[in-house]
């Protein structure tokens, strides 16, 4: 699987790259045919100046697009929320797989 990041608006220190990839890590382990997967990091001017950290992620499957998009605090929260987000997807997908 392919796994790129973008930093939107500004640039990420390594510390926070190996936390995405350890968590997207966990998509991978579902063994399907994910052709890649991207992770978007932006920052997002909210109310009183204060920086909402967004995390979107979008993973090409065979057919199918999942999208995910959570907002926090810090970027760890963001993408935690974004990636079990983006399982349940990808989970509910795999059983219509099976099925069909």
């Amino acid at each position: 699987m392919d796994v790129k990041i973008h930093t939107i608006h500004f640039d990420a220190d390594q510390q926070l790259l190996d936390f995405v990839n350890k968590k997207v890590g966990k998509i991978d382990k579902l063994d399907l045919k994910i052709t890649d997967l991207q992770v978007s990091l932006k920052l997002d001017a909210a109310i009183g100046g204060v920086h909402a950290k967004v995390a979107q992620i979008k993973a090409n499957l065979p057919g199918k697009t999942i999208f995910s998009e959570e907002e926090a605090f810090t970027f760890e929260d963001a993408v935690e929320a974004a990636v079990d987000n983006a399982l349940t997807q990808i989970k509910k997908h795999k059983e219509k797989q099976n099925i069909g």
